[in-house]
């Protein structure tokens, strides 16, 4: 009985050890990189969010939709905001966010909370913002 707490223990704290800060995996980038991703442009891309287990709880891909978000103001999780910059177009990432960069202890309603987010990425377009107005 000793060693199934020693066990159950030990991957409490392993599991939260590898997911206590951000972690940006590159998966592909393409050779040239004329623009790089910065805090205030319009992002566009395609995700699929998954949780430590592999479940998947959102993704771009089902809605056939790229993802649009301006990035560095919080419309997103801050994951997110740090993870996706200096990103270049056609790069794709996986990111590893831990529960202080995602919901928190808070969640969202009763979902993630304290929960490692794991993030696969596809950045297509960023789209410069010009005197506030979107240019698509």
């Amino acid at each position: 009985m000793k060693t199934l707490l020693f066990f159950c223990i030990f991957l409490t704290v392993f599991n939260s050890l590898k997911c206590d800060e951000l972690d940006v995996e590159v998966k592909f980038k393409p050779e040239k990189c004329k623009l790089k991703s910065k805090k205030g442009d319009m992002l566009s891309m395609h995700y699929k969010g998954t949780l430590d287990d592999g479940t998947e709880f959102d993704s771009s891909y089902s809605r056939n939709e790229p993802f649009q978000f301006q990035l560095g103001i919080g419309q997103v999780i801050k994951g997110w905001d740090q993870g996706l910059t200096d990103m270049c177009e056609g790069e794709k990432r996986r990111l590893t966010i831990p529960p202080h960069l995602g919901y928190g202890d808070a969640g969202a309603g009763e979902m993630f909370v304290n929960a490692c987010l794991f993030k696969s990425i596809e950045f297509f377009n960023v789209y410069i913002l010009k005197a506030k107005l979107y240019s698509f």
